[in-house]
């Protein structure tokens, strides 16, 4: 498992990564105790299977921790989620993926 650095940039409303000064991100809103994960942003200079699937976990920890419910509007989360049951019980009541 790749150690990943976590930032919850709030101002932007993004979580990011930072890689060899390569910014990494996935883009959120906010709402009554849900973070809807909306886009996926990875350069292609540190892109890779691993590195995107540890930057996911990652933030779905993070959103566990804060005891929220995650609604994943992006494609490439919605499928990580799909594949990875454990992280299924995030989703909020009624949204099936």
């Amino acid at each position: 498992m790749i150690d990943l650095t976590l930032v919850n940039n709030e101002f932007l409303r993004q979580f990011e990564v930072k890689v060899d000064q390569t910014l990494a991100r996935i883009e959120y809103s906010e709402q009554e105790r849900k973070i809807f994960l909306t886009k996926l942003s990875i350069p292609d200079e540190i892109h890779n299977e691993e590195f995107e699937e540890a930057f996911i976990v990652k933030v779905l920890e993070f959103i566990e921790d804060k005891n929220l419910r995650v609604v994943p509007t992006s494609p490439k989360i919605a499928s990580f989620v799909r594949r990875n049951r454990r992280y299924k019980q995030l989703l909020p009541v009624g949204i099936k993926l």
